[in-house]
């Protein structure tokens, strides 16, 4: 594996981002911060050090994207790991109860806005970030893609009524999350005769802003797999779905 390997990680100023972040500086990698604020990403890049720098970046602006493309080419010359981390389960008010946020799960009351504004993130941005950093992940001696699903999209587990966390499949993050994985195997499969290798990952039920933090996982156990499977070698996996555990359904 070659040497200096630049890694971008988006949605990673806190959370399972900074922290797949420190781990993979801490594995020798420059860690690129994609954060939608600059500020917090600098912030972030300054905790881990020397190997992170903050890169301007909202998945849902296409100019912002194109523009972070350039910019990592520019300044960087070279990308050899994307790691699609950063996701929603909608955007609410400060000091919104976590159960008034659940009633936007219920799909025959969802607006369509709000699921909208889900797969714009978790969906269509993590496409839009891939096609613009696909050119240079290309020319990387082995590129990797890695992005963070969970194991709440899965169609298999939630068809089982004895799924525990079956009650908060609904309207949007759950099926934005079932497409993410379909997105998934749909690069894998076009990247198969490449150097390039694609998979998804579930972190856990983790606390972070995300749930209110009412995850039990820290964000360190979290962010195992994602770094496990950005650090893959030559004969690691593609098109695959997997947490600690092992193999997750599709």
């Amino acid at each position: 594996m070659s040497e200096n390997r630049v890694v971008l990680i988006t949605g990673a100023n806190k959370g399972i981002g900074l922290q797949i972040a420190k781990d993979l500086a801490g594995n020798g990698l420059t860690v690129l911060i994609g954060s939608r604020k600059l500020e917090s990403g600098e912030k972030a890049a300054t905790s881990i050090g020397e190997r992170a720098h903050a890169i301007q970046l909202d998945v849902t602006d296409q100019a912002s994207i194109t523009a972070a493309a350039e910019c990592i080419r520019k300044e960087f010359g070279r990308l050899d790991v994307l790691v699609n981390n950063a996701g929603i389960v909608g955007e609410f008010p400060d000091g919104t109860p976590f159960e008034e946020r659940l009633k936007f799960n219920v799909p025959s009351q969802a607006p369509l806005s709000y699921i909208r504004s889900i797969y714009e993130t978790n969906v269509f941005g993590v496409i839009a970030v891939t096609q613009a950093m696909l050119p240079l992940l290309r020319e990387a001696p082995a590129g990797r893609i890695v992005n963070v699903g969970s194991s709440s999209g899965s169609l298999t587990l939630n068809a089982n009524p004895e799924f525990e966390y079956r009650n908060v499949f609904g309207s949007a993050y759950s099926p934005s999350k079932a497409a993410l994985s379909a997105t998934t195997l749909a690069f894998a499969i076009e990247m198969e005769k490449t150097n390039i290798k694609v998979n998804v990952v579930c972190p856990g039920f983790v606390a972070t802003d995300l749930n209110g933090h009412r995850g039990y996982r820290t964000v360190e156990q979290g962010a195992r797999q994602a770094v496990k499977m950005a650090l893959i070698g030559p004969d690691g996996p593609t098109g695959t779905f997997t947490d600690e555990d092992g193999t997750v359904p599709w």
